[in-house]
């Protein structure tokens, strides 16, 4: 599945709110719920913080990639945020983050998440894409900086 079939820009966060990790877990989180792509907000919130018990998915250079599993979760699912002022998250290089990109999928289908990381790992190599995408002053501004991507052939 490709990046673009799951971010549209009702997940798209411009200028998050959030001031720590979980508050920009809720709020990505909330953009899902109100999408229709969550059946169960607690249950996804408790899959993100399983995952970053075992180590932090703030990757570096700004940018995280929370991610997790539930049952609850029936079709691989993507929110997408900017932060202006950044969000600690206690990323590997200690800087906070700028750009949020979270997936939740199904339990026992390790495919289409993996699959998806792999994307955004891909567009973030891009040269420029993360500036662009930190940059864009609106989701579709977001998803236009990611279909140029796709149609480079990333």
């Amino acid at each position: 599945m490709k990046l673009l079939e799951l971010l549209d820009p009702s997940v798209i966060k411009i200028g998050m709110s959030a001031s720590d990790k979980g508050e920009s877990f809720v709020e990505l989180i909330s953009l899902l719920d109100r999408a229709g792509r969550v059946p169960d907000n607690e249950a996804a919130l408790d899959a993100l913080w399983a995952r970053e018990e075992l180590r932090s998915t703030g990757i570096g250079n700004g940018v995280a990639i929370p991610h997790g599993k539930d049952t609850s979760i029936q079709h691989i699912t993507a929110a997408a945020g900017t932060s202006d002022k950044g969000i600690p998250f206690n990323s590997i290089d200690g800087k906070p983050v700028h750009l949020i990109f979270l997936v939740l999928a199904r339990v026992n289908d390790p495919g289409p998440h993996l699959q998806t990381l792999s994307e955004i790992a891909t567009c973030l190599n891009v040269s420029g894409a993360y500036d662009q995408l930190v940059q864009a002053a609106t989701p579709e501004e977001f998803l236009e900086v990611i279909k140029a991507g796709e149609e480079a052939g990333i």
